[in-house]
């Protein structure tokens, strides 16, 4: 793997414009399009709602997971931890950052060993796909599981980020074998999630056939890197070729149901532009096993642990009384049939 010299300034600048610039997408998420149909007798009881799951074996509490976002310096290692604490006290899955910082400096692997925090919780680890075409393989993989004791590893998708970073990476080319080939040989669960810009129907049927255990569509409508690559960039012409890339992307939304369909029966996860339970609640009805939030979290988390857990709280309660309003008594009740199209919406 090649050493990136300049990988934990980067992590922190990342993490500065995300909470202080509005970094999100043009585009929507594209759940305005549906609403879930509201239940005036939902004959069941709000006590009886289970939001509980089992996945890879790990019992989630609610179908929820806290998404990957950070890692590699003092400021992450203090918001990752008060990530765990509080997917710990609530239940809720947990991944951490890209730890290549971790593999090329193992003095950083702290930063991300957040399972003494999380004793419980399914915690995923996670790789850039594209290193697996800059030297590393399958143990840096197996590496990156045993750092943080994790129950899977997430290999993460980010062309076009890449692309917009002076220090890019942009050599994408065979990573589906590759892909393949660590699935065979990992040992632990394997997820491919994009950044961002969702997955197409075709990436999806490609990674299918790579025999991944899961997706996570991280569709568009949320946090766009283009526009985090736009902020970090002091060269005008460069931050203007980034910010041509702000309405880019396929709606999470549409992502889901396109992966959905290529992906029938293994987890799909969704994230991107999640803001609250209602929104997973309808992405449940799509298809989806989990919904997955990171900007929301990131932000509770950097004001503390206590904060943490409470907006992880309110959206587990969100998802709970949505599913009682549409009439679910469990997570396999909600069916497409739940929801209905807006027509409000184009």
């Amino acid at each position: 793997m090649k050493k990136d010299t300049h990988i934990t300034e980067r992590k922190d600048e990342h993490i500065r414009i995300n909470l202080e610039e509005d970094v999100a997408s043009a585009l929507t998420n594209g759940l305005e399009r549906f609403r879930l149909i509201h239940q005036a007798l939902p004959e069941i009881s709000l006590a009886e709602v289970e939001t509980g799951q089992t996945l890879f074996g790990v019992d989630v509490h609610a179908p929820i997971l806290v998404s990957s976002m950070t890692g590699g310096t003092e400021q992450a290692a203090r918001i990752n931890r008060n990530l765990a604490v509080a997917a710990q006290a609530v239940g809720l899955a947990l991944g951490v950052g890209s730890q290549r910082a971790a593999i090329e400096d193992p003095t950083l692997a702290e930063t991300f060993q957040v399972r003494r925090h999380a004793p419980d919780v399914l915690l995923f680890a996670n790789l850039g796909a594209v290193q697996l075409n800059e030297g590393s393989g399958v143990e840096a993989c197996r590496r990156a599981v045993e750092m943080i004791g994790a129950d899977a590893l997430v290999l993460h998708l980010n062309p076009l980020q890449e692309a917009l970073q002076p220090e890019g990476q942009t050599n994408f080319r065979g990573l589906v074998d590759k892909i393949a080939d660590v699935k065979a040989r990992l040992g632990v669960p394997l997820i491919v999630k994009e950044v961002g810009w969702g997955l197409s129907a075709r990436a999806a049927g490609l990674l299918y056939a790579a025999g991944v255990d899961a997706l996570d569509v991280a569709g568009a409508g949320g946090t766009s890197w283009s526009q985090v690559e736009m902020h970090r960039n002091p060269d005008p012409y460069r931050a203007g070729t980034a910010a041509a890339f702000s309405g880019w992307g396929i709606p999470t939304a549409e992502s889901l149901l396109a992966v959905r369909a290529a992906f029938p029966d293994r987890p799909v996860f969704a994230s991107g532009g999640l803001r609250t339970g209602v929104e997973i609640v309808k992405c449940l009805a799509l298809g989806a096993s989990l919904g997955g939030m990171a900007r929301p979290m990131l932000k509770a988390a950097d004001q503390g642990a206590d904060t943490a857990v409470n907006v992880m709280r309110m959206i587990t309660e969100q998802v709970r009384i949505a599913m009682f309003a549409c009439g679910a008594r469990t997570l396999a009740e909600l069916t497409p049939d739940k929801l209905t199209p807006n027509p409000h919406e184009d």
